[in-house]
């Protein structure tokens, strides 16, 4: 393979347009490249999470999830291209159960933080929500995305809240405006 990304500046994107093959370019606001954008930034806060783990099994696992999404932005720019398969889904799923278990159960929503690496897992789990929309606001807008890619992020929401939890050195709850505390 030769290299990708020999030239880092093209000027080909100052007037508001970028491309995604050697076909077809998009504005920048776009809803295909505002998907592409916060995939990246959902990697990027994955990355930065990462920095504040030690070598382990959660390590392992969010650096196959950022693989996964590269493929997703892949499947962004190439037509009928379905990298995503039930089975990552289910791996998902799966990891959760098993994180969970090491859990106590939640008797109220709780608060983000908990510590460095808990609170970037909450950021993180934020950045994946709106990865999330930004998905379906594509699927509604053009269609054909890979569905299995929009279950994998919505899975993918729901490991790193249970993550956040794992990772927490302690949880805050929430105490519910207005509620009377017995």
């Amino acid at each position: 393979m030769g290299h990708r990304l020999s030239k880092i500046y093209t000027r080909t994107g100052d007037a508001g347009e970028t491309g995604i093959d050697a076909k077809r370019r998009y504005r920048k606001h776009h809803p295909r490249i505002a998907a592409f954008g916060d995939l990246d930034e959902l990697n990027a806060a994955l990355g930065l999470l990462l920095a504040e783990l030690q070598p382990g099994d959660i390590p392992e696992l969010l650096r196959d999830v950022q693989q996964r999404l590269f493929d997703t932005g892949a499947e962004l720019c190439v037509d009928e291209l379905k990298s995503t398969s039930p089975e990552h889904v289910r791996s998902l799923e799966d990891a959760i159960d098993e994180h969970n278990r090491a859990l106590p159960p939640l008797k109220e929503f709780i608060l983000p933080g908990g510590g460095p690496a808990a609170a970037a897992c909450h950021l993180a789990r934020a950045v994946c929500r709106r990865a999330e929309r930004s998905l379906w606001a594509l699927q509604d807008e053009e269609g054909g995305l890979n569905p299995e890619s929009l279950k994998y992020l919505n899975r993918l929401s729901d490991l790193l809240f249970v993550l956040a939890r794992r990772l927490a050195e302690s949880e805050t709850e929430w105490r519910g405006t207005g509620r009377r505390r017995t």
